[in-house]
């Protein structure tokens, strides 16, 4: 979900003397003046690089899209929570659909072989996921934050309503801005001459000037510092929950738990889960953002392969949720299941207990 995807390439003007020059480097399409110089790997790297990339856009798609059904279709886990998770779960099946294949080809075969238009959509739509993910995981962060501070009122203050805003929000604010940024051509205003020396037929470069990288990193910065503070004071809430119940029970010489404690421990076990998540977020785009930032303002320095690792490391988090989910969520393993084995298309299948044993 990178907001600038640069392909690397080299334009060599195409005249009928300079097929020797053709013969010694490989274009993307050859024989057409101006076309950018490929960098092909060689055939074993190239099946790899294929396979590793082919890999996580498979577990994206296939991977979210199990999350989203389980939460749709099965009643049990109808909740202002969940929703959020599924809405989450839907930017990053996205990326897996419109963005991680067109990139797997453009890595591999440093190329771009689908239009100039797909490009631009591809770039947008890099930006709008990203930025739709990252919102949602602060607003996330906000409801475990009230879900742990007080377990038996939150339902009445995070509601069905409260959660659609969020997700409205965190949709429309990325797509717009997102959209509205790489459509004007505002992100590189100044930078002419750098893009029109970069332009070549099968590229597809898109650079930021340093007044929008850095309000690119602001808008990323700022949610970030808010999850961390949120999930800061979560976890020391539940420390001080666990140790106050632990005391209580050797005092009393109790070892049953109050409805209240039941609640406050399924919570604080729900925060760790997500925490888990946007702990892999920012691992994944944290470099990713700064490498921007810095790259801005020391005039694109970073190398091509630097770069492209960068990109797919963050591409990969897309694929992580749905396994995390599955590690810490035995609902979520019991979903898979029922969804896998088709016994989600059994009559009242939507009823069942998630839950139990």
């Amino acid at each position: 979900m990178a907001i600038h995807s640069r392909t690397i390439a080299w334009k060599i003007p195409w005249t009928e003397d300079s097929s020797s020059t053709a013969a010694a480097v490989q274009l993307c399409y050859e024989h057409l003046n101006g076309s950018c110089v490929k960098t092909p790997y060689s055939p074993a790297p190239r099946l790899i690089l294929y396979t590793v990339f082919s890999f996580g856009a498979v577990l994206a798609v296939f991977g979210n899209l199990l999350v989203m059904i389980s939460i749709l279709h099965f009643k049990q886990l109808h909740s202002p929570s969940n929703f959020l998770i599924a809405s989450l779960a839907c930017a990053d099946f996205l990326v897996g659909v419109t963005v991680m294949p067109f990139s797997t080809v453009r890595s591999v075969e440093s190329c771009w072989y689908f239009g100039e238009i797909y490009c631009k959509f591809h770039t947008c739509f890099d930006g709008s996921f990203c930025y739709a993910s990252i919102y949602h995981l602060c607003f996330i962060s906000l409801d475990r934050y009230i879900a742990v501070t007080d377990p038996l009122v939150y339902p009445t203050r995070f509601t069905v309503s409260v959660s659609g805003m969020c997700i409205a929000f965190s949709w429309l604010f990325s797509i717009i801005y997102s959209f509205s940024l790489l459509g004007t051509g505002a992100n590189a205003a100044g930078l002419e001459d750098l893009v029109s020396a970069l332009t070549c037929v099968g590229g597809c470069q898109f650079a930021v000037n340093q007044s929008w990288v850095l309000v690119n990193f602001i808008l990323f910065f700022i949610p970030t510092l808010v999850m961390i503070v949120l999930y800061s004071s979560v976890f020391l809430i539940a420390k001080q929950q666990a140790r106050k119940i632990e005391n209580l029970s050797s005092k009393t010489g109790r070892c049953s738990e109050s409805f209240q404690d039941r609640v406050a421990k399924r919570e604080r076990k729900a925060a760790r889960t997500l925490g888990v998540a946007v702990l892999a977020f920012l691992i994944s785009w944290l470099p990713y953002f700064l490498d921007s930032i810095i790259d801005a303002f020391l005039g694109f320095i970073t190398p091509a392969y630097v770069y492209e690792i960068l990109v797919w490391i963050a591409y990969y988090n897309s694929a992580m949720n749905p396994l995390i989910y599955a590690f810490f969520y035995p609902w979520f393993r019991k979903a898979i299941k029922l969804i896998v084995t088709g016994k989600v298309l059994r009559e009242n299948s939507s009823t069942v207990n998630l839950f139990s044993g």
